[in-house]
């Protein structure tokens, strides 16, 4: 069993920055991947990035490429999702989640573990 808990949302102008934390407890932080998801209202669930056991291979979504940037912290048991030059279609639910082995798949299927989520919204 593994408990998520995300933080760092909030209210931020066009071109601005946030910090998204995840923090985990349970199974051993370093003996899965950790993936960035997000919601949009009215839309689906879409992924946004994927960092493997180590930190050492990450994968992003085009969307956020070049932008965001997934971290993590094993000795600390948590993940990060930096979020530069923001844009209002970035405004969604963002939620962290767990899988047991890195892969670049961007599908929910592979993740096991979910987090309640934090509300980004950017504003124009």
């Amino acid at each position: 069993q593994v408990h998520l808990v995300e933080s760092g949302g909030g209210l931020v102008q066009t071109g601005g920055s946030l910090r998204l934390s995840c923090a985990a407890s349970g199974r051993t932080f370093s003996s899965y991947a950790m993936g960035w998801f997000r919601q949009a209202p009215g839309k689906e669930r879409e992924f946004v990035a994927v960092i493997s056991l180590s930190g050492a291979r990450t994968y992003y979504a085009d969307s956020v490429k070049g932008r965001f940037t997934i971290s993590r912290d094993n000795a600390k048991n948590t993940a990060y999702l930096q979020m530069n030059s923001l844009k209002p279609e970035d405004t969604a639910v963002y939620y962290c989640a767990t899988k047991p082995y890195y892969s670049d798949y961007a599908g929910e299927e592979e993740y096991e573990y979910w987090g309640q989520g934090t509300q980004v919204t950017v504003s124009s």
